[in-house]
């Protein structure tokens, strides 16, 4: 058995921090060794074949030793870790980060601050309020504005969701929500937390650009009316996970305003053009919102996690407001102690607003625009080199930083070997790791996805990849086409 005594020198502590920095130095060696050496996003390793090292670790028997568990670190985790700093990671919503973020996330660790009263935090209290205030203010919120951070959109969207509901004069049977059908799947599951019946959520079409239709939420909004159920909220997507689309968030505002329902725009993606000199045109009609889901870990280059929920009117946050006796009492309110977790659904909570206040002091929010705006350039580049490639077909051109798209057998194979080619596609690329590509289904068909946030990648990267993918689905096709054809003679 460890004595009690022996693991004092692993508290952090003035009387440690020798040790500290030494064991910082080494990590942080550690990984930008990996980042230097790094000549593909990821290793391809298997679940299964990395499960197995895992297993092999006994965790009731310590190594006594900084470098020694970094060694066991660099060979199950660093070596195998997908990097999205790498240009030829082109799969999800994970942007590389920028210094002064990292930069915050050694302070804030090392501090750790609780966000969630103004006696384990004060000045961290001050910093994130003052953030929320700044970016109610890109928003086009007024000074009646307010918000909190959280851990990422699906929290704000349930957050959000719930200021909805509190304020809706319904009862939960009756209540619906109305999204796109390219809306974000965290609505669905924030209508189930929330105790909505199973029908709460209803989609409505979007329009050749994946765009909510306004005509069609016109109609729904319509039908509720008749029927009886009562609209909660309407959520609008500015940035959708697949097609970077943005609904036209005036005429929607315009609706929810005529038939007084709450409207929330779930800007996790879009979020980016609030900062962009070039394209905050885009966000026109936010400012009418009633929440705004905002992620600063996707398109702000910061890393996991950073996000917020903001909201028009400040005073909807009473709705998650409980005062406990120990933590956060009455009496503190009225005396004007700004106590953050009055606004959260969370209660401990780590200071991630550090890391934005760092990148902005550090950086400023034009920078911040120009790299996202260099993505979106870049996609745009994207779209029009697949889109002149007759060995791919696109879906859509999309506003932000992704490009939806999928390898064309040639005529005549039939749809199940074309889907079946470009998922092979996709995993075989994975497996080597030379690239990360993502997929998704549209109208029942796979797709492969390129989600752009890297400024860093070239169109020389997107066109290898482009090169990899199209050899990858090439080679599933010729080991099939044979059958296929014959199947096909057969059935002729």
């Amino acid at each position: 058995m460890t004595h009690p005594h022996a693991a004092r020198p692993y508290l952090f502590n003035d009387r440690t921090v020798e040790g500290y920095r030494r064991a910082m130095a080494a990590g942080t060696a550690r990984v930008a060794e990996r980042i230097r050496r790094a000549d593909r996003p990821f290793s391809g390793v298997s679940p299964e074949r990395l499960a197995a090292e895992f297993a092999a670790i006994d965790l009731d028997r310590p190594l006594h030793d900084h470098d020694a568990a970094l060694d066991e670190l660099d060979r199950v985790y660093l070596r195998d870790a997908v990097y999205f700093h790498h240009p030829r990671y082109l799969a999800h919503l994970n942007c590389p980060v920028v210094i002064p973020a990292l930069l915050g996330e050694a302070v804030l660790s090392a501090v750790n601050s609780s966000l969630d009263t103004w006696d384990q935090s004060a000045g961290g209290t001050l910093i994130e309020r003052r953030l929320i205030e700044w970016t109610a203010g890109r928003i086009g919120f007024g000074a009646a504005a307010d918000g909190v951070f959280t851990s990422g959109g699906t929290q704000s969207n349930l957050h959000a969701l719930l200021l909805a509901r509190e304020e809706a004069d319904a009862s939960p049977a009756r209540l619906r929500v109305i999204i796109s059908e390219a809306g974000h799947f965290s609505v669905r599951k924030a209508a189930k937390l929330l105790g909505l019946g199973p029908d709460a959520v209803v989609t409505v079409e979007t329009d050749g650009e994946r765009r909510m239709r306004p005509a069609a939420l016109a109609r729904e909004l319509d039908r509720c009316r008749r029927a009886g159920q009562a609209v909660m909220a309407v959520v609008a997507t500015a940035g959708t996970t697949d097609f970077g689309s943005i609904d036209p968030l005036p005429e929607i505002a315009g609706l929810c305003e005529a038939a007084g329902v709450w409207l929330h725009v779930d800007a996790a993606y879009g979020c980016g053009l609030l900062v962009s000199r070039r394209r905050r045109h885009l966000l026109d009609g936010i400012e009418r919102a009633d929440s705004v889901t905002v992620d600063f870990h996707k398109s702000f280059f910061q890393p996991v996690s950073s996000s917020a929920v903001l909201v028009r009117d400040g005073a909807v946050l009473r709705h998650v407001t409980h005062h406990a006796d120990y933590l956060n009492p009455r009496r503190m309110a009225d005396r004007g102690i700004p106590n953050q977790v009055d606004k959260s659904l969370q209660t401990t909570r780590r200071f991630d607003a550090l890391k934005l206040w760092l990148t902005l002091r550090v950086m400023g929010p034009d920078a911040v625009g120009e790299l996202f705006d260099e993505v979106v350039d870049r996609a745009a580049q994207a779209h029009a080199l697949v889109a002149a490639d007759p060995r791919f077909e696109v879906v859509t051109r999309s506003p932000l930083s992704t490009l939806v798209f999928r390898y064309l057998p040639p005529d005549g194979l039939g749809r199940k070997l074309a889907d079946d080619a470009n998922l092979y596609a996709r995993e075989a690329l994975a497996a080597s790791g030379a690239a990360v590509v993502a997929g998704t289904r549209v109208d029942g068909r796979h797709y492969l996805k390129f989600t752009l946030l890297n400024p860093e990648t070239t169109l020389d990267d997107i066109a290898h990849v482009l090169d990899l993918l199209a050899g990858h689905a090439q080679r599933y096709v010729d080991g099939f086409a044979p059958l296929t054809e014959e199947v096909t003679h057969v059935h002729s």
